[in-house]
């Protein structure tokens, strides 16, 4: 009997997805970077997402990507003070000083 072994599916108990994960990337003069964010709380954040879909919707269709370990992108993302991951963010939009939302 054959065991299938799914190296991209997270065991219960992983805080992280298992296998490689989209990572946004931006052009720069050594070639793609991966980008980092800010938190609600101001602090650095490494962001990826399990699929180029959810990464498609969440920062448009445009948005380069690379593949990447979560190992690797923490190697990456620690030495220029990024310790925290995000996987899977929902991104929302900012809204411009002096606006004020409304109920509808």
């Amino acid at each position: 009997m054959s065991h299938l072994l799914y190296a991209e599916d997270p065991e219960p108990a992983e805080p992280v997805p298992a296998g490689p994960l989209f990572v946004p990337v931006r052009s720069g003069p050594a070639g793609c970077t991966a980008r980092l964010f800010r938190t609600p709380l101001g602090g650095r954040t490494a962001v990826a997402f399990t699929s180029p879909q959810r990464l498609a919707a969440a920062l448009g269709g445009g948005q380069p990507w690379i593949r990447l370990s979560e190992p690797a992108l923490r190697a990456l993302a620690e030495p220029v003070g990024a310790t925290v991951l995000t996987v899977d963010p929902r991104c929302v939009p900012d809204i411009p000083r002096g606006h004020h939302l409304r109920a509808a």
